[in-house]
């Protein structure tokens, strides 16, 4: 057996060599991590930071607030405060309908897709995505033509047919947010699961049809299983997008008063922050409602990891 020697000259010129590649690798990624640690890093740790102290105000008003440290008690009383538990309730409820119903009309129409069962395959995936295309406080607002009545075709067409038609009444507001996120992401979630169900090899589909699987067969049973990853993928960055709503109540919040400015978690932190300058509360309930969005996400994907270990 053969061995070859490296000479200290040419273990020297590869170290060179290894040096200078990682030289360039850090050329290249400075501009993402100096961005990063502005626009990321430093925010969040300015957060941390505010949370920590709180703003206690003169007894006769006349003079300056202080601002004294505060521990945890912002935190204290972030996992206390009624308000935020109640839109804490009420976005996790959207979420439990939502998500689920949003990723299940994603699914289908990647199925539709792939079956090949679909004419102009192109032209109706374009219109599918469009409407991610559409900025989310743009869409909110074209929907909301939708549900006022005396302007919406909806409303009048159903009141004509005296059916429930009040897309704005305290039990139906949260379900007319839910109708506008659907809408706007559904295309999106559909663009991934489409994406990984074109890398699969078609072989394994003939092969199954030869044993004499049906369509329905195949994609249940073999399409579904081997994209679970990217249904997994798509249900993460709903349930993050879960807890960020924010534009589409506020929007809605302009036509009826069963939206309030403590509505969801995300606009109980705007009206903390920019309603009664409490900015320092503010940055302790946004802390909070990262940490349970990270938690939750991460429970999902152990739940969902564990499930197919079982399998």
């Amino acid at each position: 057996m053969a061995t070859s020697l490296l000479t200290p000259e040419t273990k020297r010129v590869r170290r060179r060599g290894v040096a200078q590649d990682w030289r360039y690798a850090w050329i290249f990624l400075a501009p993402f991590l100096l961005l990063f640690l502005v626009f990321r890093i430093v925010p969040v740790a300015f957060a941390i930071g505010q949370s920590l102290f709180k703003q206690t105000s003169s007894g006769t008003g006349f003079s300056a607030a202080t601002v004294d440290f505060a521990g945890l008690s912002n935190y204290a009383r972030a996992l206390t405060d009624p308000t935020l538990l109640t839109a804490a309730g009420r976005v996790l409820l959207y979420g439990v309908v939502q998500v689920p119903v949003m990723l299940v009309l994603a699914l289908a129409m990647a199925l539709l897709f792939d079956s090949g069962m679909v004419r102009l395959k192109r032209a109706l995936q374009m219109f599918s995505f469009l409407p991610y295309a559409v900025p989310g406080v743009i869409g909110s607002i074209l929907w909301a033509f939708l549900y006022v009545p005396g302007i919406s075709p909806i409303v009048n067409a159903l009141q004509t047919l005296h059916l429930p038609s009040d897309f704005l009444s305290p039990h139906a507001v949260l379900w007319s947010i839910a109708n506008v996120t659907t809408w706007q992401w559904t295309g999106y979630n559909m663009i991934i699961i489409f994406s990984a169900l074109q890398a699969l090899p078609r072989d394994i589909f003939e092969a199954a049809k030869l044993d004499g699987a049906g369509g329905w067969q195949v994609a249940m049973r073999i399409k579904v299983p081997l994209v679970f990853p990217a249904i997994v993928l798509t249900a993460l960055f709903s349930i993050i997008g879960t807890f960020q709503l924010f534009s589409e109540p506020m929007v809605l919040k302009t036509l009826t008063g069963n939206v309030t400015y403590n509505y969801t978690p995300n606009m109980f932190v705007y009206n903390l922050a920019f309603g009664t300058n409490d900015s320092h509360y503010a940055a302790a309930v946004s802390v909070v409602i990262a940490v349970a969005t990270f938690l939750l996400s991460l429970g999902l994907l152990r739940l969902l990891q564990r499930g197919t270990e079982n399998d």
